[in-house]
């Protein structure tokens, strides 16, 4: 991974982990805990692909094997993390465009719910039966309600940032208004906010206002 990936994603990975940890885990949410590192991770490996997400995936969840309050054995995470970047980065877009939420609102929910099922399997393998006594059908819900809810906020916000520590001709673009942005289509479909259509209705606006009292002044002149 190039100096500018590396410097980026152990910063927001560091940031993720400590809001997680100091934050989310204090909620005491019912269920499972909103994951924003594997938002993170997500959101990482949607730019990066494949190789980056499981690298990126692999240093988030070793990081958090050793961060405390961890009551697990270390390594147990980064290998979870590390096939979810991987997997999450086969669904990069090949154009760096997100036409609609549908996609990547299904990679946050496959995520969630994979990344459960692989911790608790192995869980199992090495004695951890938590998630039995817990119950993971519960936990399964939770943690795919959370990160939905939680995806639309945090993953396009990691995209763009990504893209533009990349110096990517997509995102220069997108910046001068020339085309739409990576995430505009995410925000838009995802949360409702139509922020490219916003911008230019308010421009429109703002031209015939002018124009209306450019013809006021004139005629008031010509009286």
């Amino acid at each position: 991974m190039r100096f500018n990936r590396m410097l980026l994603s152990t910063t927001l990975v560091i940031v993720a982990l400590v809001v997680q940890v100091s934050v989310l885990a204090r909620l005491h949410l019912p269920g499972a805990v909103p994951d924003l590192l594997l938002l993170t991770v997500l959101g990482l490996a949607l730019v990066y692909g494949h190789v980056g997400g499981a690298l990126v995936g692999f240093g988030a969840g070793l990081l958090a094997d050793l961060a405390p309050p961890a009551d697990h054995a270390a390594g147990r995470y980064a290998l979870v993390l590390c096939v979810i970047g991987y997997l999450a980065g086969l669904a990069k877009p090949e154009n760096g465009q997100l036409k609609s939420a549908t996609g990547p609102m299904a990679v946050v929910v496959a995520a969630a719910i994979g990344s459960t099922l692989l911790y608790a399997g192995v869980g199992a393998l090495v004695g951890d039966t938590t998630a039995r006594h817990v119950g993971l059908s519960s936990l399964l819900f939770t943690a795919a309600l959370y990160d939905l809810l939680l995806a639309p906020f945090v993953v396009p916000g990691i995209m763009a940032l990504a893209r533009r520590a990349e110096n990517d001709p997509l995102a220069e673009t997108n910046g001068s208004g020339k085309a739409p942005d990576v995430t505009a289509g995410w925000l838009s479909s995802g949360t409702g906010l139509r922020i490219g259509s916003q911008r230019g209705g308010l421009r429109v606006k703002a031209a015939k206002a002018r124009m209306a009292r450019a013809g006021r002044i004139k005629g008031v002149k010509r009286l």
